[in-house]
């Protein structure tokens, strides 16, 4: 399992410096000063390449770009609408120059309007340390009293709705515009950034298209490209929706086992695969993340590692970041799984036997506290993480191979 570490570019207030006293083999990054639907070209992946290639002092840093996170598919794609084909042109082409750059892995996902969703980016833990966390009563207040979002009221139940009300008249001023704040935060480093119009107005494009719409419409993006990757010997890999459940009114389609099983099969080559995201997927309880490795491990391209604690028992619930081995997720059992699934590809001869991973997320421990990095991507209490799912993959690996 080769360790990768997220990182945001130049103006990432982790360095190449922290990744590589970090221990991590390769970089995860992407061109996110390059606006959505344009094309990557061979200049601007080469200039990331370059930084990652180096320390602060100008030496070797003895990383690579391992892993593309994300190239990123337009909304207008999503809808099927506006400058979607071209969109789709640009995507292949920037798949070339990838690919024409000596990279192989591409993450990308196709949630709705915003990346991800939290209402708190910095909770306050028992231990001092903060970590990001989806508070649903929270949530239902932004959606009912803030955004104001036509229909929202039957999405929640009658005792959600008050409980929404009672916090929402609870709020001061600055705390109301913290959570709409930290509601549209969407992807960290991202060139765009939304606003509340923003927001209204992508739903309101979205009102009537239904989760077969939506998949429809990723498979119909991944006739495209997905023989493209194939060909050019890329790996594909989507990200699950986070939260995977529904939001704002917007289908999900790639939140469960069921989800992903249908659309690796709609479009069954190997190029078209998947991100198992272990804190995204295990945000929900149905979700079995050991064994949808097991299952669904031979069109796994790349590893987030992460843990989250339920706060709830329903699938649509509050959840915080938690430790990498102190949530729901049995971390251990999923670690083993993926170690069986190299063995099995290294005994076939699979080029791509090894799974890049990296600690996905992290609390906010010590000096991070000061740092004030990326929300989620902390410099310490990833190394925390990468430390301990090290000492997992370091026990378990003479077991596993014999």
């Amino acid at each position: 399992m080769k360790q990768t570490w997220r990182w945001f570019g130049p103006k990432d207030l982790v360095t190449t410096d922290d990744v590589a006293q970090a221990g991590a083999e390769g970089i995860v990054s992407a061109l996110h000063h390059v606006p959505t639907g344009t094309v990557w070209s061979r200049d601007e992946i080469a200039k990331r390449q370059a930084e990652i290639a180096r320390l602060s002092d100008g030496s070797p840093s003895g990383l690579d770009w391992a892993v593309v996170e994300s190239l990123p598919v337009s909304e207008d794609i999503k809808k099927q609408q506006g400058d979607w084909r071209q969109h789709i042109a640009n995507y292949k082409e920037s798949l070339h120059n990838l690919a024409a750059s000596g990279l192989e892995v591409i993450c990308y996902n196709f949630m709705p309007v915003l990346d991800w969703t939290r209402t708190d980016l910095a909770w306050r833990l028992p231990s001092g340390a903060t970590c990001m966390r989806f508070d649903l009563t929270d949530f239902a207040a932004f959606d009912l009293h803030i955004l104001a979002r036509d229909g929202a009221r039957k999405d929640y139940d009658a005792a959600l709705q008050e409980a929404a009300a009672r916090r929402f008249a609870a709020m001061t001023d600055e705390a109301k515009e913290a959570l709409a704040g930290n509601v549209v935060y969407g992807l960290p480093g991202a060139a765009e950034r939304f606003s509340l119009e923003d927001v209204r107005a992508h739903l309101a494009e979205y009102a009537a298209m239904s989760e077969a719409t939506l998949r429809g419409h990723l498979v119909d993006f991944l006739s495209e490209v997905a023989p493209v990757a194939q060909e050019l010997g890329l790996r594909l890999c989507c990200h699950p929706d986070d939260p995977p459940f529904p939001l704002l009114g917007l289908p999900r389609i790639m939140s469960t086992e069921a989800q992903y099983r249908a659309v690796m099969e709609a479009v069954d080559l190997p190029a078209n695969g998947i991100t198992l995201c272990s804190g995204s997927l295990g945000a929900r309880p149905d979700n079995d993340l050991p064994g949808m490795m097991e299952r669904l491990g031979d069109r796994v391209h790349f590893l987030h590692l992460r843990n989250v604690k339920r706060e709830t028992t329903e699938v649509r619930g509050s959840f915080h970041e938690a430790e990498h081995l102190g949530g729901d997720t049995d971390m251990v059992a999923l670690v083993e799984a993926a170690l069986r699934e190299e063995a099995r590809r290294k005994a076939a001869g699979r080029s791509d036997w090894s799974i890049p991973f990296r600690p996905d997320h992290g609390q906010d421990i010590l000096d991070d506290l000061g740092r004030k990095a990326q929300p989620g991507y902390p410099s310490i209490g990833r190394l925390k993480g990468l430390a301990e799912l090290r000492g997992i993959i370091a026990a378990l690996s003479p077991r596993v191979v014999a």
